[in-house]
C-alpha cells in the first residue's frame, strides 16, 4: 500500500512544481508559498480531526516535538528556497536539481537512521545525479 501512497505523492509533487511555476508569474516566492501554507494548515487539521487523532498531541514525547519541530522548520526552507529558485528559472532545470534531494536523503538515512544499502540503491543514486547533471548542462531555456 506504501507504494501507491509514494505514487500519488509524486503526481502531487509534480502537480505542486507546475501549479507554483505557473502562478509565480506575478507573486513573489514568499508570498505564494505564504497563501498555500493557509492551505496546508487548513486542509492537514481537517484530516487529523476527521481521523479523530487531535487529542494525540498530548503524548508525544519531547524528542519527538523536536524532531517534528526541526523537519517543519526544514520543510519551510526547502518550500521557501524551491519557490524561489522556480521564480528565478526553469522548472524542469529546477525540479531536477532539487530532485537530487533524494540522494541526500538516502545518505542521511544510512548515517543516521541505519538502513542498508544496496547495489541498487547505490546505482538509482548514480542515475539520479547523473540525471541532474545531465539536464543541468543541457543548456537554459530561459
Amino acid at each position: 500500500m506504501w507504494i501507491i501512497y509514494a505514487l500519488l505523492a509524486a503526481v502531487s509533487a509534480a502537480l505542486v512544481i507546475v501549479l507554483t511555476k505557473a502562478g509565480l508569474k506575478n507573486v513573489d516566492s514568499s508570498l505564494a508559498f505564504a497563501i498555500q501554507a493557509i492551505f496546508i494548515v487548513c486542509i492537514t487539521w481537517s484530516v487529523v480531526f476527521y481521523k479523530g487523532n487531535s487529542s494525540e498531541y498530548t503524548s508525544i514525547d519531547a524528542r519527538t516535538w523536536i524532531y517534528l519541530t526541526c523537519a517543519g522548520i526544514c520543510t519551510t526552507l526547502s518550500t521557501l528556497l524551491s519557490y524561489k529558485a522556480l521564480s528565478l528559472g526553469p522548472a524542469s532545470y529546477v525540479v531536477t536539481i532539487e530532485r537530487t534531494s533524494l540522494v541526500i536523503a538516502i545518505v542521511l538515512a544510512v548515517i543516521f537512521l541505519k538502513e542498508k544499502i544496496t547495489w541498487q540503491i547505490v546505482v538509482g543514486s548514480l542515475a539520479i545525479i547523473a540525471g541532474a547533471v545531465l539536464i543541468a548542462v543541457s543548456g537554459n531555456s530561459d
